[in-house]
């Protein structure tokens, strides 16, 4: 016989393609939220699904958090507002950029993580 290392110790094709799906559903923007979510409260999913998972959602409330203070800060000033507004717009393209970004990335084959934020979100994150 041969002496081949078990099998349960490789992913079979399915499984992977199945897996990049899931990532790229977990990284669409605003969306992919609710997935990651599910998926960490569930803790169920490969290491690279929660790490994704965690990455997501650090991602979508750093938006969430960014979007509703420069609105709230352009509703209450009369002389900044619309400078908040505009700034504003360019947090929310280059959250979706980013995600996008992402996007393309994962299905390349290539790292998913990003400098800082990746580490942050796996810190906050790890209990669950």
């Amino acid at each position: 016989m041969h002496n081949l290392p078990p099998m349960d110790n490789y992913l079979h094709p399915q499984d992977t393609a199945t897996s990049n799906k899931l990532l790229l559903l977990y990284l669409i923007p605003v969306f992919g939220f609710f997935p990651s979510l599910w998926t960490l409260y569930r803790r169920q999913g490969s290491r690279e699904q929660l790490a994704v998972s965690r990455l997501s959602i650090t991602l979508c409330f750093t938006w969430m958090l960014g979007y509703f203070l420069l609105s709230s800060g352009a509703a209450s000033s009369d002389f900044l507002a619309i400078r908040l507004l505009i700034l504003n717009s360019f947090f929310t393209s280059g959250y979706f950029l980013v995600s996008i970004w992402l996007i393309f990335r994962v299905i390349q084959g290539k790292s998913y993580r990003l400098p800082g934020l990746s580490s942050f979100a796996e810190r906050i994150l790890r209990k669950y």
